[in-house]
């Protein structure tokens, strides 16, 4: 029988043996980043990397071995050119945004929020800034970036996440069909409820309108109520606007109170989403690529060469800084079938070395990277 204890001090004594020759490859690795520096080459090499993994995987011994070393060496590979992007001076900069002490708003500042008035995204805007702005009202989420890119408004405001229901992916792709940055963000707690005509009765409703998110937020409630059909709408505050307008009993609306309380329509049943801590994150856009000192979170765009792994060692990036990652949300390219670009929030500010470091990896790594906001969260 063998004996185990035996196995284990010689598995020790290799372990010991690779971590020198780690040591004494990394000592390589910096001579390797001064002749870099003094030549101006690239720390990244595709095609050397790739010829050096099929070399060294050849020496090995069986499938399993070949696949094992092929990874493990990508592994050290990885790890050599993240210490070689540290040490290396940041000549350029990693991004074209420009610090600024605040965002500057006063009651002149002009704000488009998505929505008619009385919508949640309004209620954020006005809690967001202080003090108050000029608001103004926009039906779809494509017309609040166009006022912001042709300066038509200084800011806008939109719903981007849902604890509930997710991302609102169409707004992921907004942000890259403009140059607009984020420069803030706000999350409040969504009470959907259910409005109509003063005096109506729940037993007269047969049709429920409202923004495709704000049904999706209370979809067991109309489950539930087999008699309503469940009508998308431009915006919640939009339907009970429609609600009001049309005078029918047999409509109503699923919306805010404030939204109620706009358009004279009666809260018919109250918090009716069925996540009861149901909360939005709005983004606030604005034309200048600023950021403040007090910047805590950085939302990326990334998109990956197709091939194995690549996601992996684009997101190593992040660990090997010591950075956090909030939230990933991936979206098909158009026109490239089967391929994806990866939105990214991590927490950090671009004056951080680790943020700046991880930034120039992911830059000569990945086939695409666009920085779209570092703001407050």
């Amino acid at each position: 029988m063998i004996d185990l204890s035996v196995s284990r001090q010689q598995i020790d004594d290799i372990d010991s043996q690779i971590v020198a020759l780690f040591e004494k490859r990394m000592q390589v690795a910096n001579k390797v980043a001064e002749y870099k520096l003094q030549t101006g080459k690239k720390v990244y090499d595709r095609q050397r990397e790739e010829e050096k993994l099929e070399k060294l995987s050849a020496l090995s011994h069986g499938k399993f071995n070949e696949h094992a070393v092929r990874e493990l060496f990508s592994q050290i590979m990885s790890i050599s050119r993240k210490y070689q992007y540290g040490i290396l001076p940041h000549t350029e900069d990693s991004t074209n945004f420009v610090k600024a002490d605040g965002i500057d708003a006063d009651s002149g500042t002009r704000v488009y929020y998505f929505g008619a008035p009385g919508s949640h995204t309004q209620q954020a805007m006005e809690d967001f800034f202080v003090p108050s702005v000029q608001g103004i009202s926009c039906q779809s989420f494509r017309g609040v970036m166009e006022a912001v890119q042709t300066e038509a408004a200084e800011y806008g405001v939109l719903p981007i996440e849902n604890s509930s229901t997710g991302g609102i992916t169409a707004n992921y792709d907004l942000l890259l069909d403009f140059k607009n940055a984020i420069v803030g963000q706000y999350v409040m707690k969504i009470d959907q409820c259910l409005v109509g005509l003063p005096g109506t009765s729940l037993e007269e409703i047969r049709k429920v309108y409202s923004h495709p998110q704000g049904l999706a937020q209370c979809s067991i409630y109309l489950n539930d109520h087999p008699q309503y059909t469940g009508i998308e709408y431009d915006s919640t505050a939009a339907a009970a606007r429609k609600v009001a307008a049309e005078g029918d009993p047999a409509q109503a609306a699923i919306a805010s109170r404030r939204a109620a309380k706009e358009y004279g329509l009666a809260v018919l049943a109250d918090s009716i989403q069925q996540e009861k801590n149901n909360c939005t994150r709005f983004i606030v856009i604005g034309s200048k690529k600023i950021y403040t000192p007090d910047s805590n979170k950085l939302a990326l765009c990334i998109e990956l060469p197709h091939k194995s792994g690549s996601l992996y060692r684009i997101l190593s990036h992040f660990l090997y800084n010591d950075l956090n990652m909030t939230q990933i949300e991936s979206r098909p390219i158009p026109g490239r079938n089967w391929e994806y670009r990866f939105f990214v929030d991590v927490e950090g500010n671009l004056d951080d070395a680790a943020v700046r470091n991880a930034l120039r990896g992911i830059r000569e790594e990945a086939a695409f990277l666009r920085v779209l906001g570092n703001f407050k969260a």
